[in-house]
């Protein structure tokens, strides 16, 4: 109940959207034809460009807080147990599985690829964010606490590490683990500037009015539109996101505003509470979501013999959200608390639906 649920719901969204993609990516590397579901091949394109900038800034909003509550030291170690940690632990997992299983998945993985854990993240399927957050987050808080750079300084800095990382792009120069945090650096800086605004309680009726949300929606469509129909021509996914840098931004920041001013209205009507469990669970939907969705995918494709797109899409969704939930909190309930975090957590969750609703 001390929870934000803003944030929880915004997180919610931004989760359902990156297993969208993944598992839409994941069923046209298995070989099934998706060309007969164009919608679903642009909806995967449109919410492409805001999902991850929405989580980032959501992290940038709370560095502030969490600096003065815990310094430095404590900031690292903070972000240590919650993202390095089961950063390390899953990519490990997921390799050692993916090698076992290879006759089965779609990766193809070697020994090699788990050097990749630490200079090249993005190899290692979704498990490059958790990395990309953490080495952002930590040289943000290291910069603002030793160097006293201010927040509108750090948002400078940042556009220009964003229009470097293009730059690296357009050139093809590939610098590992560097080009997220110079990609993303940006939003942390955004988020961490804005903070005191958006955490202002006195706002909240503001964020969650109507009124914003009809103002915000045609905006959001045009930029989604062109977000779209632009990549579709050039046949590239992130052809506006390096090619034209700027706009992306415009494009990027529309859509994390509509999905606040979302989640703000949710909070305000108390709506969807199972949205705010998935928020809630998110960093652990996300560790587990393409492990849980690979072997519900096999299943259904080898054992099922289900090769309904609309089908598998649904299934495999609702496969990855569910069973990291289930098994996080069963792990925590048997003792297996090390699987996500270096330090035992002081709470044992329930399993109960009435209970979670309750607590949401």
């Amino acid at each position: 109940m001390s929870r934000l649920s803003w944030i929880d719901y915004a997180r919610g969204i931004a989760i359902f959207l990156v297993l969208y993609r993944h598992i839409f990516e994941g069923i046209k590397r298995s070989g099934l034809d998706v060309s007969g579901h164009k919608f679903m091949e642009e909806a995967n394109l449109a919410f492409f460009s805001f999902r991850m900038p929405l989580f980032f800034i959501i992290s940038g909003v709370f560095i502030g807080g969490t600096l003065l509550k815990r310094g430095l030291n404590g900031f690292v170690i903070n972000k240590w147990r919650l993202l390095l940690y089961p950063y390390l632990v899953w990519t490990v997992i997921q390799i050692t599985i993916q090698m076992i299983l290879s006759n089965y998945v779609n990766a193809e993985r070697t020994y090699w690829d788990y050097l990749y854990i630490f200079y090249r993240p993005r190899e290692i399927d979704q498990f490059w964010y958790l990395y990309a957050l953490f080495n952002t987050s930590v040289l943000f808080a290291f910069t603002t606490v030793k160097f006293k750079i201010p927040g509108s300084y750090q948002l400078v800095i940042g556009l220009l590490m964003f229009l470097l990382s293009s730059y690296l792009v357009q050139r093809k120069i590939y610098l590992g683990f560097i080009y997220d945090i110079l990609h993303f650096y940006v939003f942390v800086a955004l988020g961490s500037l804005v903070s005191g605004f958006i955490l202002d309680k006195k706002r909240y009726q503001l964020f969650s009015s109507w009124k914003l949300f009809f103002i915000i929606l045609p905006f959001f469509v045009a930029c989604q539109w062109y977000f779209l129909v632009t990549n579709v021509n050039h046949n590239m996914y992130g052809y506006v996101e390096d090619f034209q840098p700027l706009l992306f931004l415009v494009i990027a920041l529309s859509g994390v505003m509509f999905m606040i001013n979302i989640s703000f209205i949710f909070q305000r009507y108390n709506a969807i509470p199972l949205l705010r469990i998935i928020g809630f669970h998110s960093l652990f939907i996300y560790l587990m979501h393409v492990l849980a969705a690979s072997a519900t995918r096999i299943f259904m494709v080898k054992v099922l013999h289900v090769t309904n797109v609309p089908v598998l899409m649904i299934t495999l969704i609702l496969a990855g959200l569910f069973i990291p939930i289930i098994i996080y909190n069963l792990a925590i309930r048997w003792n297996a608390w090390w699987l996500f975090s270096p330090v035992k957590p002081d709470y044992k969750p329930r399993l109960d639906k009435k209970v979670l609703v309750e607590e949401a």
